[in-house]
């Protein structure tokens, strides 16, 4: 296996499997494990409903009990648009292959919209844990729009017999306030309910474009991941971040953009991708929700980019990966080998915590 990810890794193998984290310790995180619900989620306010319900995801496919998460997401049909999204596989276009995908790849669960996962609830809820995406950005509107709403009920999503409930806040958008209270309020009844909660923390403005795209600093996305565990997101998902200095690049001239600390960047992180990772990890509670990074778009280099992201996600402390179009713009039997191929890094027991 650790050969597998050395040549898939290529020339940054030794950047990647042998760097020290020397800005947070290990050893103040709350890592991953087979005890991970037992030892985190018991104590918390989380109903037995819930803390089965997790248990079930946790307890799924080829990472289970591991305490790590493999989850195939494709609710692109809706915020890439289905022609986009399908084009390259028109099997998509049918919901059971999405599901089957999910089974055969081993993943812990499968999350997907409403329509989808109604669809083929009577024949595959019992089988794999479901997490339906309650929201959306429907892409339709014109000029297009970045807001997030809702396509159905928490009730409806506990009648399909999901396990969770995932949902978007488009954070540093203009629709950011109403779209945080309205998906607390969802978390909330979602965990009433029974059901885990797994929040898409994304940034959205396009005053985060400037020398970079801060969309994916640091601190801006561990900001973001902060404000997800604060509503009790059980499971974050974030991009992987790729530079650093959002709140100084905003705060130029006679703007005066939230608050920041230079420690944030002298102590707390480096300019290593790992470190970076870890920043985001120390903001969901230092690992108390799990950190989710996704896989991003579908390229030349998928199987490649895909273990980086997965190496760089579990030695920074972070719980799995949420990756779709990688492994659903492709035929279904190289679709499943490249979530095995994810999977693999979180088996691998020489790729160890920075």
């Amino acid at each position: 296996m650790i050969n597998d990810i050395k040549n898939l890794l290529g020339a940054e193998a030794d950047s990647l499997l042998n760097h020290a984290c020397k800005t947070v310790s290990k050893d103040l995180l709350h890592l991953p494990g087979p005890d991970f619900v037992d030892r985190i989620h018991l104590g918390s306010d989380r109903n037995p409903r819930v803390l089965a319900n997790l248990q079930r995801m946790y307890g799924t496919g080829r990472l289970a009990n591991t305490g790590y998460l493999s989850i195939l997401p494709v609710d692109q049909g809706i915020e890439h648009s289905a022609g986009a999204s399908f084009a390259k596989n028109p099997i998509y276009f049918d919901p059971e292959n999405i599901v089957k995908l999910a089974i055969e790849g081993g993943c812990n669960a499968v999350a997907s919209t409403f329509g989808v996962l109604g669809s083929v609830a009577r024949k595959y809820a019992h089988k794999i844990p479901f997490l339906v995406k309650v929201n959306h950005n429907e892409l339709l509107t014109y000029p297009n729009v970045s807001r997030e709403i809702m396509f159905g009920t928490i009730d409806e999503a506990y009648d399909m017999g999901a396990a969770a409930i995932g949902a978007t806040i488009y954070f540093g958008g203009e629709d950011a306030s109403h779209e945080i209270i309205q998906v607390a309020e969802a978390f909330h009844h979602a965990h009433e309910l029974g059901m885990a909660t797994v929040l898409w923390c994304y940034l959205r403005n396009d005053a985060f474009k400037k020398d970079k795209d801060y969309h994916l600093s640091a601190d801006l996305t561990g900001q973001a991941n902060h404000l997800g565990v604060t509503i009790e997101a059980d499971i974050i998902k974030q991009k992987l971040p790729e530079n650093n200095g959002g709140y100084k690049a905003l705060n130029t001239g006679n703007s005066s953009y939230g608050k920041l600390d230079e420690r944030i960047y002298t102590e707390l992180t480096t300019d290593h991708p790992i470190d970076l990772c870890r920043y985001q990890v120390i903001n969901c509670f230092m690992g108390r929700s799990g950190l989710i990074n996704s896989g991003g778009a579908s390229g030349a280099h998928d199987f490649q980019d895909a273990v980086k992201t997965a190496v760089i996600n579990k030695r920074a402390g972070g719980s799995g990966m949420i990756s779709g179009r990688k492994a659903f713009q492709r035929p279904m039997e190289e679709g499943a080998k490249l979530l095995h191929a994810i999977q693999d890094v979180y088996l691998c027991p020489e790729v160890t915590i920075a």
